[in-house]
């Protein structure tokens, strides 16, 4: 009979002597950065090459003809179906395991042709928790409450200020469709001519989430809903629609985590809702990684759910590296354990106890910086991935190569993960990296302290671009609606 693993340290050591190969495919792998050394056997199938060939554990096959991309699930799909993927999982052999950031049918239908699993909830069911309207209708359930809301279809701004006056929502809004992400479809309607400018993304899309519009701070939190109970992370603030990282208002373009980020009691409060939340989805019957957004209003503090992502996400590899998870172990690392079908006996209570103390909060910041500007041209050059330093005149300058953001030593150190590369088109809203460093970002009210935006002048003034060539000059270069990560 297999042995019950029942406690952290037997947790850890099943998976130091992991023998079963488990594969992150995506885009990159920002999103689990480090897992590798929590996990033996842990591999990266990526279609970005960030590190140039340089991480012992990431594998980028050549560049083969393919239909230009339309979601991260077709980066996915092509690389599954691409031989040398293939080929490598076939040489390492045994029964391969699959995480994703965003995959689907079609996925799971390649992965089970390479004799593999995938270790998520089903995408049908994925796919279902990750309708905004349907997160509003979980929260009702687990008694987490979202802003002042309704759910309708809209045929017109005159029948968007009837449904407001029938649910006593006021005419200061914001609108989100069922599905989008970073800000794409979270539409902000004060007026006629507000409506007008989203009107596409609002009439014949079906159900619509309408919502009070509050003054409010957004923050996430990560959780993992096992069979012993819903273990929840840190809260984390989040950088939204800072117009020197991202063109989208509204955007997510990166978090921070710290221990006094909120206090006490609203840190506690969204660990409450966020368990309750994860064991209503367990009733649901969805398992395993998942992310909230919470809604802070600044005057109050009250608590409102924002949406659900059903999955792991920008800010896991924040959760991932917390103080807490090098203590423990990797939030991830329990969505693994959830998977592996081995029996573990644990006390989530505990353990919940324990990641929520401040003494195992770190300060740590991430920047996703995107071009803001509303061009587009060929990258001709990009700083690499790194460490790199800020000197005192406020120059940004790579120090040395690495893969690891603990070898930030200051904060005068960060540790840039580049994702755009030399030949690649640089438009409005394409990825340019992720910059980590230690300390806040953010000033106590929330907006980018000054340390932060020399960051960003410094990493962004480091890529270069040439213009097109006149025959690809048109307007038929689309921006792709969807990000790498």
């Amino acid at each position: 009979m297999a042995k019950e693993l029942k406690n952290i340290s037997e947790i850890r050591r099943f998976f130091h002597r992991n023998e079963e190969p488990i594969y992150f495919v995506s885009a990159t792998n920002f999103n689990l950065l480090g897992i590798d050394e929590w996990a033996k056997n842990f591999k990266y199938i990526c279609y970005i090459d960030c590190y140039d060939g340089r991480h012992p554990n990431v594998f980028c096959p050549s560049e083969q003809p393919h239909a230009e991309f339309q979601s991260i699930e077709d980066i996915n799909n092509y690389l599954l179906s691409h031989k040398e993927v293939i080929d490598l999982i076939k040489r390492r052999g045994g029964k391969p395991r699959f995480v994703f950031l965003m995959f689907d049918e079609e996925t799971e239908r390649l992965a089970k042709e390479l004799g593999g699993e995938v270790w998520f909830p089903k995408a049908s069911l994925r796919q279902n928790m990750d309708n905004k309207i349907e997160t509003v209708r979980i929260g009702n359930k687990a008694g987490v409450p979202s802003v002042p809301n309704t759910l309708s279809e809209v045929k017109n701004y005159e029948h968007l200020k009837q449904i407001c006056k029938e649910h006593d929502l006021g005419n200061d809004l914001v609108l989100q469709s069922a599905f989008g992400d970073s800000g794409h479809t979270t539409y902000f309607v004060k007026s006629e001519a507000d409506f007008r400018q989203c009107e596409s993304g609002i009439v014949g899309e079906g159900e619509i989430k309408i919502m009070k519009r509050i003054d409010c701070r957004g923050s996430a939190i990560e959780a993992c809903a096992t069979k012993e109970g819903t273990i929840v992370g840190p809260l984390m603030t989040e950088l939204v629609g800072f117009k020197e990282l991202t063109p989208y208002r509204g955007g997510w373009c990166g978090n921070e985590i710290l221990s006094t980020a909120f206090p006490p009691d609203v840190r506690n409060k969204a660990r409450d809702l966020t368990f309750k939340f994860g064991e209503q989805l367990r009733k649901e019957g969805y398992r395993g990684y998942f992310e909230l957004d919470f809604l802070i209003d600044k005057k109050t503090n009250e608590l409102w759910l924002g949406e659900l992502n059903p999955r792991i996400t920008g800010a896991s590899s924040m959760t991932n590296h917390a103080a807490f998870a090098h203590a423990d172990a990797p939030l991830f690392l329990f969505h693994l354990l959830e998977f592996s079908r081995k029996k573990f006996d644990l006390d989530v209570d505990e353990l919940n106890a324990r990641w929520a103390d401040p003494e195992n909060i770190d300060s740590w910041s991430q920047m996703v910086i995107k071009h803001t500007e509303d061009n587009v041209d060929i990258c001709t050059a990009a700083p690499e991935t790194g460490i790199y330093r800020m000197l005192d005149d406020g120059r940004v300058v790579f120090d040395r190569f690495d893969y690891h953001r603990r070898a930030v030593e200051s904060e005068n150190e960060a540790f840039f993960l580049r994702v755009i590369r030399p030949g690649d088109y640089r438009y409005e809203g394409a990825d340019l990296g992720i910059l980590v460093t230690r300390g806040r970002s953010m000033t106590k009210s929330f907006k980018l302290n000054e340390r932060a935006s020399k960051w960003i002048h410094g990493i962004k003034s480091q890529v270069e671009g040439k213009p097109l060539p006149v025959a690809q000059a048109g307007p038929a270069l689309a921006d792709p609606a969807f990000k790498m990560i």
